[in-house]
């Protein structure tokens, strides 16, 4: 969870998050002595130990109605800063909400031994392909602030509705928006702060080639449902549909979104190396 207020203990920000609502003190006091609370870094933390507003809080839980996603989680390269992955489809980047254990961050951290691993970025659940972590808490600030500061060269590829005008690039710029407790993002009005090129690459089967200048939560899946090109089993956009949201839920993954992020390329900013990496997953084989 994150604390949303400031002045609060550790405690006290767990025992007011809407998502750990039947947690009472005397059970988080449990959890804390057994050292499930932890911080972004690994560290167990006591419950008196006060906190800031935006700090990443994790409990960890076993969860019975999280159903294991059954992808694997291929290393694409690791050196001694970072690890880079193609997280499938379904997989949480970190924990959040419902999906704790079934994350990237929760995965690796058991598989590579490395408690100290964190995202540099996040890729929503629903899509799959090129994820970058650090492993030591020295360097996350510096390949954190290549996302931040737009410095990352970013590639995606959807499956969506032919449209033959898309063919020649289009440019989407808009502002987007999106609120607490609301699924969807939304296109408002006032300064740009959402900016996609959007090309159909094979008229023949649908695959788009997206370039997202910024980073907007959703912006690629709102963008191509604007074009009247919404990719393929898409739960939010252009309409909400429960029961095609409900299915991983239910351990049903045959329904993946169709949208990868099918590159990654940056200046490295400890080496000044060029790193490049592409992702082996496939929009036309990814379900099981």
């Amino acid at each position: 969870m994150v604390v949303r207020a400031d002045g609060l203990s550790v405690g006290e920000a767990l025992l007011a998050a809407p998502s750990l609502a039947g947690l009472d003190a005397a059970a988080l006091d449990r959890r804390a002595h057994a050292g499930e609370i932890v911080d972004i870094d690994g560290r167990a933390l006591d419950l008196a130990h006060p906190v800031r507003r935006n700090t990443a809080l994790f409990l960890y839980r076993d969860l019975p109605d999280e159903p294991p996603v059954p992808f694997g989680l291929p290393v694409l390269y690791r050196d001694d800063n970072i690890v880079v992955v193609d997280k499938p489809h379904f997989l949480a980047t970190m924990p959040r909400g419902r999906h704790v254990v079934q994350s990237a961050l929760v995965r690796l951290r058991r598989e590579l031994g490395v408690d100290e691993i964190s995202p540099a970025h996040r890729l929503d659940r629903l899509t799959a392909g090129v994820l970058l972590l650090t492993l030591r808490p020295q360097v996350r600030a510096a390949y954190q602030s290549i996302f931040a500061e737009r410095r990352a060269a970013k590639e995606y590829r959807a499956l969506a509705p032919v449209r033959p005008e898309l063919i020649e690039t289009v440019t989407v710029r808009n502002r987007i928006e999106k609120t607490a407790g609301d699924l969807r993002a939304l296109v408002v009005d006032g300064e740009i702060n959402a900016v996609s090129d959007i090309t159909l690459i094979d008229p023949h089967t649908g695959l788009y080639r997206l370039v997202p200048h910024t980073g907007r939560t959703h912006q690629l899946r709102l963008h191509m449902a604007l074009l009247g090109a919404p990719i393929v089993d898409d739960p939010l956009y252009p309409d909400v549909r429960p029961g095609l949201a409900a299915l991983p839920d239910a351990g049903d993954f045959t329904r993946p979104l169709r949208l990868l992020a099918s590159s990654l390329a940056f200046d490295d900013p400890l080496t000044g190396e060029r790193r490049e990496f592409t992702s082996g997953l496939r929009l036309d084989t990814v379900a099981p």
